[in-house]
């Protein structure tokens, strides 16, 4: 009878949902734990909440389960002074039924991969609030009336609902210098820079020698089979200087944000209300027609490993697109903020928003036009 007897799943380990962690990935027959809120999403990334209990998936769907909180954490909105901190209390709302998708579970399957730890979003709050303060988006002075502070909170609450889709609930300045040492900070800063410059002289130094290896060869035109071989030799040097491995997820990871996000965003950018004038609204219209178009040449992005057909690409070359990448991704979460503030923005404000989305754009169409660039050599001797 073993022989015909059904071997068993493993539970997924749900331990510190709602504590300190806010989702995971879960597979059909888990049981969702009460006061949790189970999120279904299609192959086509649609999304549709479900009651708490057993999850059931239907034919090519993934299950997410989040606890909506609420959640507390400790954020440094300044870097240079790391021991002042603003205390955050935030929940996840429940499903808007005036919106197709929610913003939550969005971020949920654009950003996360399996597990949303409180650690981590914490740290991905933080690094979004210090640059909206950097940017001057946010105003945050040293001595802040109430007036300041309200406008502050206010532009808070809307960046986090727009960009994560959470809600605020409070948030008090604290006094965090008893838990932060602000010399192990910048030693911890310093080891890391360390260690990324000498991740990146050990890839430089690999991608020259395959490069020279492929020099060396006494064939000018290799055959498809020695391209590939070649291809397979520079990967190994790669993995090698342990760099590329990791260029290539984070290219990957940014597309694919890209790809599901840009969309999104155009969606809530077209629902704006805006104000009067047609130069306002010819901006609007262009600004939606420029989105549309980087998010075309997403969809027409090509493989980071080739600049053309049985044309491998080199190393220094891949690392450089995928720089490109991350360019565009940032612009992304620019966009994201610049939504933040349209939705709160008076007539009076459009004109130098919009100004703001031009240079965003341009970033965006620059880093996607560099990331498509092939870096074909020139076969054909100079002149």
């Amino acid at each position: 009878m073993g022989l015909f007897s059904r071997r068993r799943k493993p539970v997924t380990d749900m331990g510190g949902l709602g504590v300190t962690l806010i989702a995971l990935r879960v597979e059909a027959g888990d049981v969702a734990p009460m006061h949790s809120t189970v999120v279904l999403f299609n192959a086509a990334g649609h999304a549709r909440r479900a009651a708490v209990g057993k999850v059931a998936c239907e034919q090519g769907e993934m299950a997410f389960c989040f606890h909506p909180g609420p959640y507390t954490v400790d954020l440094t909105p300044f870097a240079a002074a790391p021991e002042w901190g603003l205390r955050l209390r935030f929940v996840v709302d429940a499903a808007n039924p005036r919106v197709s998708q929610q913003r939550f579970d969005l971020y949920l399957y654009s950003e996360t991969a399996g597990r949303l730890a409180l650690a981590d979003f914490a740290a991905s709050v933080q690094l979004a609030l210090q640059a909206e303060l950097a940017q001057g988006a946010l105003d945050l002075p040293p001595c802040t009336t109430l007036e300041e502070w309200h406008a502050f909170r206010a532009g808070l609450n809307q960046l986090m609902y727009t960009r994560y889709g959470v809600t605020v609930d409070d948030c008090v300045p604290v006094d965090l210098g008893e838990q932060i040492d602000y010399a192990t900070t910048l030693r911890a800063r310093a080891q890391q820079e360390a260690t990324r410059a000498a991740a990146n002289a050990a890839a430089i130094s690999a991608a020259s020698a395959a490069s020279a290896a492929t020099a060396d060869r006494p064939s000018t035109e290799p055959q498809l089979g020695e391209q590939l071989g070649a291809s397979r030799a520079t990967a190994g040097s790669v993995r090698a200087g342990a760099r590329q491995p990791a260029a290539a997820e984070q290219d990957a990871r940014a597309l694919r944000r890209l790809f599901i996000e840009l969309p999104a965003l155009t969606s809530e950018l077209r629902l704006l209300a805006l104000p009067e004038g047609s130069t306002i609204f010819q901006q609007h219209q262009t600004l939606l027609l420029r989105l549309g178009m980087a998010a075309l040449n997403v969809n027409t992005m090509p493989a980071l490993a080739w600049a053309a057909p049985d044309q491998p690409l080199p190393a220094e070359d891949q690392s450089r697109r995928s720089a490109q990448t991350l360019i565009a991704e940032s612009a992304l979460d620019e966009s994201w903020s610049l939504l933040a503030r349209l939705q709160l923005a008076g007539p009076q404000q459009w004109a130098q928003l919009l100004d703001e989305a031009d240079r965003i754009c341009a970033n965006l169409e620059t880093g996607l036009s560099l990331r498509r660039v092939p870096h074909i050599p020139r076969m054909e001797p100079s002149l």
